[in-house]
């Protein structure tokens, strides 16, 4: 079984950043591709900004979050990842971004026993992998917000993907990384999101009936000891990405619960999206 001293990232979104980051404070050499030199600067802005926040809370030195970032480089080219043995997928949670990302990747990476991971929270890792002639190295490698806090990691196995992949995937996961890996099937929205967006939908659609976000907030943390409502972790979420994941869901399996409420798709339609654009169902600093 390969040991991955490198790791490739592709986007460095708020998934993306986290994922590098969580790699990165394993002393894995990190390289993360994006579209340009801006979408660069913004990712590193994210990567400062979270190991920034773990140095004022004491979880991290000023030493240590130097060489954190002296293992994160940059590059606009795929084709930088010729000889990795380990890439994950991070981009928008769009099947076309993400079906081109893996047929240009299976074109450029050469080593016979590369891993190419998506980190998609809802999509059929079957059908990313079909993109590629080598649908056997594919498997979903699914991280949550925010990436270097959370332990859990979910590995998705397709019909395709090939016995050495999953294992290479959990071994990485579990041994390099210091997350927990668990087996998910190749569904919408595999095992938490089938559970966690139902949830989150019905907390919007009792907001449209009219009751607080506050109320709705208060009581999921007091009367049931959630550490954080619905509504503030849809905000945390990013309220496209859960309408994302709940037409996933709702295009599969055609149930009423997995329909994203009017309210929220509208506040998307208007970039209304959460945290990430500081304001969701609250306004944020």
């Amino acid at each position: 079984m390969p040991v991955y001293d490198k790791v490739g990232i592709i986007g460095c979104g708020t998934m993306g950043a986290g994922i590098a980051e969580v790699c990165a404070r394993k002393g894995v050499l990190v390289r993360a591709a994006v579209a340009s030199a801006d979408s660069a600067r913004r990712g590193r802005g994210r990567l400062l900004k979270s190991l920034d926040s773990a140095v004022r809370k004491g979880r991290t030195t000023e030493v240590e979050r130097e060489e954190i970032l002296g293992r994160i480089s940059f590059t606009t080219d795929l084709g930088a990842f010729e000889d990795y043995g380990f890439v994950i997928e991070s981009v928008t949670e769009d099947i076309t971004a993400k079906l081109t990302v893996f047929s240009l990747l299976d074109k450029t990476m050469n080593r016979p026993d590369a891993v190419l991971a998506t980190n998609t929270s809802s999509l059929p890792v079957a059908r990313i992998a079909a993109a590629t002639a080598s649908p056997e190295r594919v498997v979903g490698v699914h991280f949550f917000n925010p990436a270097p806090a959370l332990p859990l990691v979910e590995i998705v196995s397709s019909l395709l993907t090939g016995d050495d992949t999953r294992r290479a995937a959990e071994r990485f996961v579990r041994e390099t990384l210091g997350k927990t890996p668990v087996h998910a099937p190749d569904r919408a929205g595999f095992i938490v999101n089938s559970l966690l967006i139902p949830y989150l939908l019905a907390a919007i659609r009792m907001l449209e009936t009219g009751v607080a976000a506050g109320a709705v907030d208060d009581a999921m943390v007091l009367g049931c000891s959630h550490p954080m409502g619905p509504l503030r972790l849809a905000d945390l979420i990013g309220l496209d990405t859960v309408v994302a994941i709940a037409e996933a869901l709702h295009g599969e399996f055609r149930e009423p619960q997995y329909a994203p409420p009017p309210l929220l798709r509208r506040m998307v339609d208007v970039g209304i999206l959460g945290r990430k654009t500081k304001k969701g169902f609250y306004a944020y600093d």
